[in-house]
């Protein structure tokens, strides 16, 4: 098939960029938009691969961001294929780690803009790639540098580093375009460990047993609204335990702590802050003894009805046929980092269904048509 997206997107998944490794998809990607009069910057830090590359000199920024990584092969026995190794199979998709997740959405970007650029040679607006290896990993040294870098740029120019942001992770739930995402929940994790008194089973009135407390501050935090008001762009904030920790291996014995890692995917309606602070006031409630790490891996954010929703409905509308959702769905993504720049930010990108599993792929026929809703939203916010 001759698809300059399904090229480069083969080009990408034969690089085995697992997390935080580029495997020079940067390079690949760089060196083609040098060739378009892209000016590119490499911000790489603490092994981790970094590129701000920008195109013009004036007008609103369009800014397309990404990651080059990918999670772990998990067992490659399982696979039906090298994962590594890019496949088309008999029902028409492209197999192999990062097909949705999300080399072909970097393939479709790098292509869109190459196509605009041919006959929009100069303009109305700038174009730029922010482009990480450190999204699927601890997301420390990735975009939240380049975002950092670019703050301090803003601030001393005065002038917005971004205007228009598109993300490419992979959005769609049935058919390319059905869902955009325009914010997402923030996320905070905690590891709470319980103090007991240890002591044998038989004698309840010497011991203080910590599961048992673990287990009545699970129940009130699970039952606490955490929001106190609804929100018309999230879902209520939700808390979930992931994994409890507690007693010696033995049957006779209580143990003296207990510990249980919990998250809350919560919305605008409340903050980490907020959140921390009730949790300790119910720990005091309930006269329990607990020591809190924290972990703050996220805070909310909601790109509202603005010039970017308004062309991305238009563009998908016009080349599909179809009234996208508008969502807040899922989980946390770098647009957590970007969207801090003050800039209108969405993330569209190619059926998640398979993302993150054994046999990961894409759709062969929504490479190009992807390609033409990234060149849709140049033409109308720049064209």
């Amino acid at each position: 098939m001759n698809c300059p997206v399904l090229q480069l997107t083969e080009e990408l998944i034969r690089r085995e960029s697992v997390t935080p490794k580029d495997a020079g998809c940067l390079t690949v990607i760089g060196t083609r938009l040098e060739r378009l009069g892209f000016t590119l910057e490499r911000i790489d830090q603490q092994g981790v691969s970094n590129l701000w590359a920008t195109y013009g000199e004036q007008g609103p920024m369009v800014c397309f961001a990404g990651h080059t990584d990918v999670v772990p092969i998990g067992d490659i026995k399982a696979w039906s294929s090298d994962p590594f190794v890019p496949t088309i199979t008999d029902d028409g998709h492209l197999r192999g780690r990062g097909a949705a997740d999300m080399k072909s959405s970097l393939a479709a970007m790098v292509v869109a803009v190459e196509d605009f650029l041919n006959t929009h040679p100069k303009p109305s607006g700038r174009i730029s790639f922010l482009l990480t290896s450190d999204e699927e990993g601890p997301a420390t040294h990735g975009t939240v540098a380049v975002v950092e870098l670019l703050k301090e740029r803003q601030q001393a120019s005065n002038t917005p580093a971004i205007d228009y942001c598109i993300v490419g992770e992979p959005s769609s739930k049935e058919t390319l375009g059905d869902v955009v995402r325009v914010g997402r929940r923030g996320s905070l994790n905690a590891l709470i460990t319980v103090q007991g008194t240890q002591g044998h089973v038989a004698y309840p009135e010497l011991v203080d047993n910590p599961i048992h407390r673990a287990s009545t501050l699970i129940s009130q935090l699970v039952a606490t609204d955490w929001d106190g008001k609804t929100n018309d762009s999230f879902p209520p904030t939700s808390f979930q335990v992931s994994n409890i920790d507690a007693g010696t291996g033995a049957t006779n014995v209580v143990p003296a702590t207990a510990a249980f890692r919990c998250n809350w995917r919560f919305s605008t309606s409340t903050t980490g802050e907020m959140i921390q602070q009730v949790t300790q006031r119910i720990i005091e409630q309930l006269g329990i003894l607990a020591a809190i790490e924290w972990n703050l891996s996220g805070e909310p954010f909601l790109t509202t009805q603005g010039t970017l929703t308004r062309a991305t409905s238009q563009v998908i509308r016009e080349q599909t046929g179809i009234e996208t959702d508008l969502s807040t769905g899922g989980g946390t993504s770098d647009g957590r980092f970007i969207a801090k720049l003050g800039c209108e930010l969405i993330e569209l990108g190619p059926i998640n269904r398979s993302i993150h599993k054994i046999d990961e792929e894409v759709k062969i026929s929504d490479l190009p048509r992807l390609k033409d809703l990234y060149r849709g939203l140049l033409e109308e916010l720049i064209g």
